[in-house]
């Protein structure tokens, strides 16, 4: 997944100094990288001739990270990649300014290092961060900027590690971790932050409070954004304190990574996690055959989709030729003479994820995947193939809901929705048309309570299908 990156962000440093080139190395290869995440590991506190031990420190990372669920079950999506930056001296300060405990709690160090770690940021003994505090870390953010930019502009999220053994990290745009005790657990919580938008599950204080993934102030079980989780794998709502601020605050479960290292992350987080890769990475690699590739086509003529496969696989795919179901579940299928008509036939292929991580009902962005091929046939022949794939994410919100419900719609292809409100039963009862990157709203107030069906369509083609609930 290929990060678009604009130099103008790294400040007046990049302008003033040369490009700093340092060795890049390859730990994890899934795909291409831009049909992946890109996780860039970066050196801190390490010399030059430590670099066979960062090695070591961030492959046991990755390795501890891909033996995690949900990673486990996604790690195909995934590329991980070190960068060698040099320190002049191992290690990170750890100056003894911390007010959270008495100091000196570790011996009082100073290291000379490239991006200036140290323990005690903030005045908190455990917090390591690249810099003291905020007043000086502009500058340092604007280094790792340069260094990324000049060895992996590819890069989606970067892990810095440093060569301490003392227990710390911090979270933020670029988490920082040291190779102590529970490091690995640091670094694999903060990813929740930086990279999938989670919230810690102990109360990080009203400044950092806020509406989120794994996070709410929602206390009804049929209103809650985990709602379809609630008495699953111990989901619940309970808040995170007993008073003040923290009380009126609530959190999914009572034992989740975001709350304790060295535990699962559970439903909810797990859930958060998957969407955001969907978000970030199609699950279609790639296809034949692309646009106009094939010369005289003979019958049959064989149309792939190459598919980024969770283990165990749990995509889906349904295949339309003209609109009619024509196969599923299948990543290859051959077209006869016999199945094609005079003039323009469609063949369409949705690929969605059945994983039992997403509760796709209680979610509000349905995320799907399209490729079209158009294929024009005469009585000579096939004339041509073109071909095209689209991401479309499809929103839905409230719901449940009694009055009306808002559909969002955003696609690649600048395709329209088409929005079809079914009773159980299968009777359309409405229909609403959605442009790209539109929010349009129905109302549903007439309609008596219970469950619907809501269908969707691009190109007249079944690309969606989810409940809503009339309350």
């Amino acid at each position: 997944m290929k990060r678009i990156f604009f130099y103008i962000l790294i400040l007046n440093y990049t302008l003033n100094v040369s490009a700093q080139i340092f060795e890049v190395q390859t730990l994890k290869l899934s795909g291409d990288t831009d049909k992946r995440i890109n996780l860039v590991i970066l050196s801190e506190g390490y010399q030059n001739t430590e670099f066979d031990k960062f090695e070591t420190d961030a492959t046991n990372f990755m390795n501890e990270m891909f033996s995690q669920s949900p990673f486990a079950e996604y790690s195909n999506y995934f590329n991980v990649y070190i960068i060698k930056v040099p320190s002049n001296e191992s290690g990170a300060d750890h100056p003894g300014t911390a007010v959270d405990v008495t100091e000196p709690a570790s011996p009082i160090t100073s290291a000379d290092t490239f991006f200036n770690a140290t323990f005690d940021a903030f005045t908190y003994h455990r917090l390591l961060f690249y810099e003291i505090d905020g007043n000086y870390a502009n500058n340092t953010e604007a280094k790792i900027n340069s260094v990324l930019a000049d060895n992996f502009p590819e890069y989606d999220q970067t892990i810095i590690l440093v060569n301490s053994n003392v227990y710390g990290g911090s979270g933020g745009q670029f988490p920082m971790t040291s190779t102590g005790t529970s490091a690995n657990e640091i670094a694999i919580h903060e990813l929740g932050h930086s990279l999938f938008n989670l919230k810690d599950e102990y109360y990080p204080g009203d400044a950092q409070a806020a509406e989120a993934i794994n996070m709410t102030q929602e206390t009804n079980s049929s209103l809650v954004k985990w709602k379809n989780w609630v008495g699953i794998n111990g989901i619940g709502i309970y808040a995170y304190g007993t008073s003040g601020v923290a009380a009126t605050w609530n959190r999914p479960h009572q034992n989740c990574k975001m709350r304790y290292l060295g535990v699962p992350f559970c439903s909810v987080c797990r859930e958060g996690i998957v969407e955001k890769i969907h978000d970030m990475v199609s699950p279609i690699d790639s296809y034949t055959p692309i646009s106009n590739t094939l010369n005289n086509p003979t019958f049959p003529i064989e149309f792939n989709l190459n598919l980024i496969a969770p283990t165990p696989n749990t995509l889906e795919s349904n295949w339309t030729l003209n609109t009619s179901n024509f196969a599923s579940n299948e990543e290859n299928v051959s077209i006869m003479e016999t199945d094609l008509v005079e003039g323009s036939n469609t063949l369409t292929a949705v690929v969605d994820d059945n994983s039992g991580f997403l509760k796709v009902d209680s979610h509000e962005t349905l995320h799907v995947y399209t490729v079209t091929w158009t294929i024009n046939y005469s009585s000579l022949g096939v004339e041509d193939i073109d071909s095209n794939i689209n991401k479309l994410n499809i929103t839905i919100y409230p719901n449940p809901t009694n009055t009306v419900v808002n559909f969002k719609f955003e696609n690649s292809n600048n395709l329209n929705l088409k929005v079809d409100i079914l009773s159980i039963d299968g009777k359309k009862l409405k229909s609403l048309s959605v442009g790209n990157f539109e929010t349009q709203q129905l109302d549903i107030s007439d309609l008596s309570l219970g469950v619907y069906l809501t269908n969707f369509y691009a190109n007249n083609v079944l690309v969606a299908s989810k409940r809503i609930v009339k309350n």
